[in-house]
């Protein structure tokens, strides 16, 4: 026998159980991805209840009424900014063409200021606000706020948020 065998021969039997056990585990850690390898969607689906799936129903539709507020509740800060910007920007521009001794005639408005002018002009402030007066004289006409919106030609956004937060009246005011 040549040397290698020999060596081999004196390998105590306990340590031959090792290598087997460590071979198998190396065959099994190879052969184990082929056999996962399968189709997903040849396994059973897992049922669940109809309580399970009534309450998953409600929270999903809690999610997605919470969620339309928020998106209506940002357009309608949005819409209100823009609006405070178009007006910072005409006093700015007025203020310019003073400063430059020009005639102080208003300077082109955009679509969505002159109403608001028109309406601040003839209407009394009802809560301070003249540019208020005429979204609520037109709410309590029976006007719904998108057509508010379109007769007064500002955004919807900003006209469903002035009513909403517009003053709640008294019956001792009368209206």
């Amino acid at each position: 026998m040549t040397p290698c065998l020999a060596d081999l021969s004196s390998i105590p039997q306990n340590l031959w159980f090792v290598f087997a056990a460590a071979g198998l585990v190396i065959i099994y850690a190879v052969l184990r991805p082929m056999r996962k390898g399968k189709d997903p969607m040849s396994r059973s689906p897992v049922h669940f209840s109809l309580a399970q799936q009534r309450q998953v129903e409600r929270q999903m539709e809690t999610l997605l009424v919470e969620l339309s507020e928020m998106a209506r509740q940002l357009t309608a800060q949005l819409d209100t900014r823009a609006a405070k910007l178009e007006s910072l920007i005409r006093e700015a521009d007025e203020k310019i063409a003073a400063l430059k001794g020009e005639k102080a005639a208003p300077p082109p408005s955009s679509p969505l200021a002159a109403p608001a002018e028109a309406a601040a002009e003839t209407e009394p402030a009802v809560d301070g606000d003249p540019r208020h007066a005429a979204v609520y004289e037109l709410a309590d006409a029976g006007m719904a706020a998108p057509q508010i919106a379109q007769q007064l030609s500002r955004p919807t956004g900003e006209i469903e948020l002035i009513l909403a937060l517009r003053p709640r009246r008294t019956a001792a005011s009368g209206g």
